[in-house]
C-alpha cells in the first residue's frame, strides 16, 4: 500500500540519510535496540500504519519488522522538511 514511501524510506537509511529523535534514542535504550536494529527493521519490514500528526499535519508511518536477534520490533518514521528521514520512536513488540 505505501510501497514508495517504503523505498524512499530504505533509500534513506542506506545513504545514510536520517537522524534518530531524543525520545527515539532514549526508547531504544531503554528497549536494548542499537541503530543497526532501527535500519534493519527499516530496511526488511513493511509499513502496517499511517497516522497523520495533528500538530504539524505531516503523515508518520509504522513499520514492523525484526531486530538483529530476530525479536518483533517497530520503528516510527516520518520525512521531516528537509526530506532526511527522522526516527521518531522504537519499540520492542
Amino acid at each position: 500500500m505505501h510501497e514508495k514511501v517504503l523505498l524512499r524510506m530504505r533509500q534513506a537509511i542506506r545513504t545514510p540519510q536520517y537522524y534518530v529523535t531524543t525520545h527515539a534514542d532514549e526508547e531504544m535504550y531503554d528497549d536494548d535496540l542499537s541503530i543497526r536494529d532501527v535500519e534493519r527493521v527499516v530496511a526488511t519490514g513493511r509499513i502496517v500504519e499511517r497516522q497523520k500528526d495533528p500538530q504539524s499535519s505531516e503523515w508518520k508511518y509504522v513499520i514492523h519488522g525484526v531486530s538483529l536477534d530476530s525479536e518483533a520490533a517497530a520503528v516510527v518514521a516520518k520525512f521531516g522538511f528537509t526530506d532526511r528521514l527522522v526516527i521518531i520512536t522504537v519499540y520492542r513488540r
